[in-house]
């Protein structure tokens, strides 16, 4: 039996397809694909449920050389002590660090080294690799789309049937190609061209697809700013998003931990090429953007969609389309904004630099650049969380931890922190956070009432030192 409400794709040689083809294990009754996972990565938060009914059902896990876990969401980014203050995460750490023992899963735990932002480390270990198939119970897997991987979000019973099978049914996406092209300006980073995309296309614009990102733009981004893209694929509705490896991605994955060596690393940047999208690959819809007209961009509202250039005014409802007023009128008054005013100049209490979305080296290192000399304004609360304890390791032998505590701002411990609050890090009441994460939906950041304003790392610290929205432009001639 077909599924008749099945999406009619035309795409073909794309790296979609060929990854898709090369995985598929079977056509399912549904008309689904039974599509085989290359790699499976886990937390503490979605892979206890995962196990329980694995141990019900007196399951095995398949592959346990093809999983790998950390933790990452639940720990605190101040006191990481043992045993935890909160129960329940102290409960879903020893039921991770169970798991993995019982069923003989590589475990990457709090003072390994290696633990981290679970987006963050399999790509620093050289564990995510072009052409794979990598699913984790995480909305921002997509983050692994950067080295030409297909990588799926996926809730819990999902994270069963990965480990019980290391496979998945799902039906094949579309794909649409979205091509960025020129040179970004000065302060405009790959934050601000996902937060454009995503502002242009809609948060359901991708509902149904893949998205390829091409161009001379990505072209020109290293492979953490590459991440930044893909990790928000998610938040325009895309299953997934992904560029084609080249020699950026080679360069980056060459000695890393899990890549291939020797005569293995030739054979596979041959293979790697071979998946690139087909100079004459048919794809789905394609749509394409000038990097000139992108500006630092700031979201208003409670949806990803919701952005302006910070110089820009808030919208006002007559200026959208009739679809998108009610959900705009629900955000003006949860964001306690002024539909016509500038977005510059709105008050900050609480600047939070981390995630998985801006969490990297690169991110920190331009952070820092204007955080140099500089101090935060008085009141705010700003803190830095490394992506993991290579990148905070790293980041402490560059000095940019002096930096930024000299400059008011707190360093901290590896992990999630206020990207979703599942930790001691939170806001308090109304407050307003500018954040570099990658949601603003209401409570996202621990507060019924709190209030997040995404932006990219280099616009938290222009928040951060004048209190308010800013326009990072401002501070660059400055540095």
């Amino acid at each position: 039996m077909s599924d008749s409400n099945a999406p009619q794709i035309m795409s073909k040689g794309t790296l979609f397809d060929k990854v898709w083809n090369l995985h598929t294990v079977g056509t399912l009754s549904s008309g689904q694909t039974q599509l085989f996972i290359g790699l499976h990565l886990i937390h503490e938060v979605t892979s206890p449920q995962a196990f329980a009914m694995l141990r019900e059902r007196g399951l095995k896990v398949l592959y346990p050389d093809r999983t790998v876990a950390t933790v990452d969401h639940i720990v605190p980014t101040d006191n990481q002590a043992r045993p935890f203050a909160d129960i329940l995460a102290e409960e879903m750490m020893q039921a991770l660090e169970t798991n993995t023992k019982d069923y003989g899963i590589r475990f990457y735990n709090i003072g390994s080294g290696s633990q981290g932002i679970v987006h963050a480390i399999a790509p620093e270990l050289g564990l995510t690799q072009p052409g794979m198939t990598v699913a984790c119970g995480d909305s921002h897997t997509s983050t692994h789309g950067a080295f030409g991987a297909i990588a799926f979000g996926i809730g819990t019973s999902q994270v069963r049937d990965v480990l019980a099978s290391q496979t998945l049914a799902l039906s094949k996406l579309k794909v649409r190609k979205i091509e960025v092209n020129g040179e970004l300006p000065p302060g405009v980073y790959a934050k601000d061209v996902i937060l454009h995309i995503i502002r242009k296309l809609g948060v359901k614009g991708g509902v149904g697809y893949a998205y390829e990102y091409a161009g001379t733009t990505f072209s020109a981004m290293n492979m953490e700013e590459r991440m930044t893209v893909c990790n928000m694929s998610i938040e325009g509705g895309a299953r997934c998003g992904y560029i084609n490896p080249d020699q950026v991605t080679f360069d980056y994955l060459k000695g890393k931990d899990f890549a291939p060596k020797g005569e293995d690393w030739e054979q596979a940047v041959n293979w790697w090429q071979s998946i690139r999208s087909d100079a004459d690959a048919v794809y789905d819809d394609v749509v394409t953007f000038d990097a000139a007209e992108i500006e630092p961009t700031v979201t208003w509202g409670i949806t990803p969609g919701q952005g302006i250039g910070v110089s820009e005014n808030i919208p006002t409802p007559d200026t959208m389309e009739e679809g998108d007023r009610a959900i705009a009128e629900e955000a003006y008054k949860y964001m306690q904004l002024t539909p016509g005013k500038p977005i510059k100049g709105t008050k900050i209490d609480v600047c939070f630099v981390g995630s998985c979305t801006n969490g990297r080296l690169s991110d920190l290192q331009e952070a820092a650049k204007f955080a140099q000399g500089r101090h935060i304004a008085p009141g705010i609360k700003a803190f830095i969380v490394p992506a993991s304890e290579r990148v905070k390791e790293a980041a402490e032998a560059e000095g940019l931890d002096k930096i930024f505590t000299q400059a008011g701002f707190e360093w901290r411990e590896p992990g999630c922190s206020m990207c979703l609050a599942m930790n001691p890090d939170k806001l308090q009441g109304d407050q307003i956070s500018a954040s570099s994460s990658n949601r603003n939906f209401k409570g996202r950041q621990g507060s019924s009432t709190g209030r997040t304003l995404l932006m990219s790392p280099a616009m938290v610290v222009a928040a951060a030192v004048k209190g308010e929205v800013t326009d990072v432009r401002e501070l660059i001639e400055y540095s």
